[in-house]
């Protein structure tokens, strides 16, 4: 007789079943992978390309390689430079002040309507209703609200209230007023989407965390500080995250309103919208993926910072 040396049981199953989760996890994530190569990775890869060269939109001249003088002029020659470092801290001005007034404006209103009320559901559809509005459609709206003339809906309301004392103020072409205006329509239009976020998050929250807390005689501020705080933190952490990214990518409305609106050009341009004036009015393709370039760049090395700082605890 031969004697088998005995295996231990579910060693040889427990490698291939892990394997067989890695090809589970690897084709459902296949269609996002594929999205985000083909839609994100090769269109900036191609903006890479043609940062290193001249290429003018409608030119007869073949385009010409330029290495690295795009980005060399985008930081040193002050014609290109001083718009694009304005546009930058256009940008960075919008998310600093959108991020934290939208992600607690979403907060709130996700705590408010997390209540068990006859129709709830209608609420929560009229707060969630603008981020279904294209940006288009929301600009020409608080155009309209914005207008000049006494005509513009703020105006007529302000004018009414002062007892006919109140000058047709105009909000979009005024550099104090340009920006908050953006803001604004902004967070108005995109609030309702991490309300929903959050939403979710506050649903997951055992009840039986507020019964304690209850019992323990704690107050609202106390049981929102220590448990519902706590409970959708690492939720809170992913919509202030998704924001920002959002903030940055600011480019409809501005553009819009600066074309049709009379926005303030100025106080309001952002980076994309340098970057889209200067391929498409300029006709400096190669000038404006290197615009693209530098931004995405700043962009990624933000938001590492920011998960890095605010990243959630790591969970037991």
């Amino acid at each position: 007789m031969t004697s088998e040396k005995p295996t231990r049981p579910g060693r040889s199953a427990r490698p291939t079943r892990k394997n067989r989760d890695w090809v589970h996890g690897l084709a459902m994530s296949a269609p996002a992978v594929v999205g985000l190569i083909a839609f994100v990775g090769v269109p900036f890869g191609y903006a890479v390309v043609l940062s290193f060269y001249n290429v003018r939109l409608g030119s007869p001249l073949a385009p010409s390689f330029f290495g690295l003088e795009q980005y060399r002029r985008l930081f040193t020659d002050p014609d290109l430079s001083g718009p694009f470092l304005r546009a930058l801290l256009n940008n960075l001005t919008f998310a600093g002040i959108v991020v934290p007034l939208q992600t607690a404006l979403a907060l709130a209103l996700a705590i408010l309507l997390n209540r068990k009320l006859k129709a709830i559901g209608l609420f929560r559809s009229f707060f969630f209703m603008p981020v279904v509005f294209p940006m288009a459609l929301v600009a020409v709206i608080w155009r309209l609200i914005l207008a000049r003339s006494d005509q513009g809906m703020l105006n007529s309301v302000l004018d009414l209230v002062s007892f006919g004392n109140w000058g047709a103020f105009n909000w979009l072409g005024d550099a104090a007023t340009a920006m908050a205006s953006i803001i604004v329509l902004s967070v108005w239009q995109g609030v309702g989407f991490q309300m929903v976020i959050l939403l979710a998050g506050l649903q997951q929250i055992p009840t039986e965390l507020y019964e304690a807390a209850r019992l323990d005689r704690a107050s609202r501020w106390q049981q929102f500080r220590h448990v519902t705080l706590p409970g959708i933190r690492g939720t809170l952490v992913f919509v202030a995250m998704l924001t920002s990214v959002l903030s940055f990518r600011v480019f409809d409305q501005v553009y819009i309103l600066i074309r049709g609106g009379g926005l303030d050009e100025e106080s309001t341009r952002t980076v994309m919208y340098e970057a889209v004036t200067t391929a498409f009015d300029q006709n400096n393709v190669g000038q404006a993926s290197a615009i693209t370039v530098v931004f995405f760049v700043i962009v990624v090395v933000l938001t590492l910072i920011q998960r890095r700082v605010v990243r959630p605890g790591k969970e037991d």
